[in-house]
């Protein structure tokens, strides 16, 4: 088995904090925490250059000094594992739901107030008020316009593994939303057809990538033929460099198919600032209808506030929700981390 050593973290300490029994309840809001002080520590498994103009919107409304350690989410969770009650921050911003719901069952999330996680639908944010979900992202297959039409993209990504896609398909396996996907395929197709899928793919030669945006760029350029992403990161660079010069196109799988998940974004509180006002500020801000304008318009991702439109041309969220799936599912990260080792993909 080999894992990179942020992963390895992330699944052994998961794994640990399970086999001793570790509490699964989040901690209630009379838990030892910090007091609010002008100041916290967030966490954020979202790249600085989309996160930190927001985060300077909050500070010059609030008042409130955030100091912020970037991070990947795998890194950042096994960070938050190994610190514990120990950990400078306040707030996790995470970049999947699979991240979101791993660290609440080892306890680590205090509850939110319902006003805040009852400004997101059900489906969306978290089944125990120990995360809300910030904005949505739907997995999507880019490809090359210049080699293929539509037509010829497959409508799942089960064709992935037949051998005509034989390194013709662009992965992110240490990336958080990838990981998530293959979490939401477990869920879905069981773990006897997620293990040969994941089999599969390894043994189709895929092209593999650190993350969503080199995928991005690789199709781009025609470097690959096709590459599992997220959708926003297509309408980011065309926005800069023009619609009309996207040699990459999207397709969405079919609704129902595993590849098709739409996961979210989302935030919590950590146990020791589970009073901290300062905390939870930060929290509600990123579900206030300013926060989820700002990812509209600068990240392209869903709202998942009522009121805010989508951005232009992206298929309707209710469109891509898979009613089979409960994000919640999502949080056996450390199980899809273990099988990805396996078949040698991380």
């Amino acid at each position: 088995m080999r894992l990179s050593l942020p992963l390895a973290v992330f699944t052994a300490g998961i794994t640990a904090l399970a086999l001793v029994g570790c509490s699964t309840t989040a901690s209630t809001p009379e838990a030892t925490s910090s007091e609010a002080d002008g100041t916290i520590t967030l966490y954020s498994g979202r790249d600085e250059v989309l996160v930190q103009p927001l985060i300077d919107m909050f500070e010059e409304q609030s008042g409130i000094t955030v100091d912020v350690r970037y991070g990947n989410t795998a890194e950042l969770g096994a960070t938050l594992l190994e610190e514990g009650d120990r950990s400078p921050a306040q707030v996790f911003l995470a970049q999947d739901a699979g991240a979101l719901g791993a660290l609440s069952d080892a306890g680590l999330f205090a509850t939110l107030p319902t006003e805040t996680t009852d400004a997101v639908p059900a489906g969306f944010t978290s089944t125990d008020d120990t995360w809300v979900g910030v904005t949505g992202r739907a997995r999507v297959i880019a490809y090359d316009s210049q080699k293929m039409s539509a037509a010829d993209v497959p409508t799942s990504v089960d064709a992935f593994t037949e051998p005509e896609w034989s390194g013709r398909v662009a992965i992110a396996p240490t990336n958080a939303s990838f990981q998530a996907f293959v979490t939401a395929y477990r869920v879905l197709n069981g773990e006897e057809a997620a293990d040969q899928w994941v089999a599969d793919l390894a043994a189709n030669n895929p092209v593999i990538f650190d993350n969503n945006r080199a995928i991005l760029a690789a199709v781009n350029d025609g470097v690959v033929d096709t590459g599992l992403l997220n959708h926003y990161y297509w309408y980011a660079q065309a926005a800069e460099t023009g619609t009309e010069n996207m040699r990459a196109q999207l397709s969405y799988p079919e609704a129902g198919d595993a590849g098709s998940i739409v996961n979210v974004t989302g935030a919590g509180v950590l146990t020791g600032a589970a009073t901290d006002a300062d905390a939870l500020a930060l929290v509600d801000f990123l579900v206030s209808a300013e926060a989820q304008q700002y990812f509209v318009d600068e990240t392209f991702e869903y709202p998942l506030v009522a009121g805010i439109d989508a951005p232009a041309g992206l298929p309707a969220l209710d469109s891509l929700v898979n009613p089979d799936l409960d994000l919640a599912d999502l949080e056996s990260l450390a199980d899809t981390q273990a099988l990805l080792a396996k078949h040698g993909l991380i």
